[in-house]
């Protein structure tokens, strides 16, 4: 017998990819009104007190809500794929390499992480953790994204202006998705982030350079890349790449969905710099792929299940 998932907000792009996925999943059932249904708040409110699960793909306010609807002893226990809950009390940082698969897994309210903020901690996290890298460090991400990340509106825009070829944006300099970076990271000061936008469906491609020699003690790439495989050895998701330079990283316009991620670090000879970078699907291990595998995690099932895992995962 399947268990029924309530996907509030499944009209979106993060929530029709976890519709289906949840429609192949041998154990999970998603529940999606009807168009005559989905903004009733009654219709709502039943969902999301009498279904074991929900996963809310909602803006931050109306995430916010949702939440506030739940009966204080209704059962439901909660992804929520918005920004609105990732450094809140009360709420357990859904990046389970990250905070730990059991904690994952005893939890009724999980956030699932950020799309940029997934490359950023995969690399990042596990060497201030070890102390190869300073928690103090006033770190820089550049990334770019395919634009299904900016959801319909963005990918109406880049529809309707074919000759754009990068959109660089973020630049307030005060993103949303820096507050857990910095929390969630450990870290003293908040990042640099320099996001970006092109014309590609998906992909991703996260990067935290790094100027090694100035730091005390100074690590090498090969300390840092060494630490990373080790932390990750055995994951089905995150895959460190070995040593070498493969030439170039490549985001392909018609990529096919991936829940996975590679990590990558470059050192340059004499060890002065470094470049960590990450490479996922900002719809498979940013959003979608990820929500799965903590609903994997809460239901006691194996985290893989009905993931899409390319074969170096």
């Amino acid at each position: 017998m399947t268990t029924q998932v309530f996907v509030d907000g499944a009209a979106g792009t993060t929530g029709l990819e976890i519709v289906t996925r949840l429609a192949a999943h041998p154990e999970f059932e998603p529940l999606v009104l009807d168009e005559a249904r989905r903004k009733d708040p009654e219709a709502r409110r039943q969902a999301l007190n009498d279904t074991p699960f929900a996963v809310l793909c909602l803006p931050d306010d109306a995430a916010r809500d949702a939440v506030a609807m739940v009966d204080q002893e209704s059962a439901t226990r909660i992804v929520d794929a918005s920004s609105a809950h990732r450094v809140a009390d009360g709420w357990t940082y859904g990046f389970p390499e990250i905070v730990g698969r059991d904690a994952i897994a005893s939890a009724d309210r999980v956030s699932n992480p950020g799309c940029y903020p997934t490359g950023f901690l995969a690399l990042v996290a596990p060497l201030v953790r070890a102390g190869l890298l300073p928690a103090d460090w006033p770190y820089t991400v550049n990334a770019v994204s395919g634009f299904s990340g900016g959801g319909k509106a963005l990918i109406e825009r880049f529809e309707a202006e074919p000759d754009i070829a990068f959109r660089a944006y973020g630049l307030s300099l005060d993103h949303k998705h820096r507050p857990e970076m910095k929390l969630h990271a450990g870290l003293k000061h908040g990042v640099l982030f320099a996001p970006s936008v092109v014309p590609a469906f998906r992909g991703m491609l996260v990067e935290v350079p790094l100027h090694l020699g100035a730091m005390e003690p100074a690590p090498s790439a090969d300390d840092l890349r060494s630490a990373l495989a080790d932390f990750y050895r055995g994951s089905p998701v995150v895959t460190v790449m070995p040593a070498g330079d493969p030439g170039e990283l490549l985001l392909h316009r018609d990529a096919s969905p991936d829940d996975g991620v590679e990590l990558s670090v470059f050192g340059n000879e004499g060890g002065w710099n470094a470049r960590l970078i990450a490479v996922l699907d900002n719809l498979g291990k940013g959003a979608s792929g990820a929500a799965i595998q903590n609903l994997n995690l809460m239901a006691g099932l194996p985290e893989t299940t009905s993931l899409q895992l390319h074969p170096s995962h």
